[in-house]
């Protein structure tokens, strides 16, 4: 039982930032790896970035360089920093959660828009 609640979402200009975070709650202990996705209007849900129980992390190309993500194992929560904002990167995100045997878990998603 793991129930993921992302924040953070909102409308910002175009080289802008913003902060998204997703607390865990439940079974948070079992936790390996969290990460993000996103899915823009149209498209299919893509690889954002991912952090493991050792802190290392993965990105996605398109967004190396622009976005960090970092977790708090004491306040069960991972961040997505995000800066130089593009319109592209106008999706929902999605935060995950996996736990080894029991798999996968989701939030609800939180809307990021950027204008141009």
């Amino acid at each position: 039982q793991v129930q993921l609640v992302e924040s953070g979402g909102g409308l910002v200009q175009a080289g802008g930032s913003l902060t998204l975070s997703c607390v865990a709650a439940g079974s948070t202990s079992s936790i390996n790896a969290m990460g993000w996705y996103r899915q823009a209007p149209g498209k299919q849900r893509e690889f954002v970035a991912r952090i493991s129980s050792a802190d290392r992390t993965r990105y996605a190309d398109s967004v190396k360089g622009r976005f960090t993500i970092s977790r708090d194992n004491r306040k069960n929560t991972v961040y997505l920093q995000m800066n130089s904002l593009k319109p592209e990167d106008t999706a929902v995100y999605y935060c995950t959660a996996t736990i080894p045997i029991s798999g996968d878990y989701w939030g609800q998603g939180t809307q990021v828009t950027v204008s141009s």
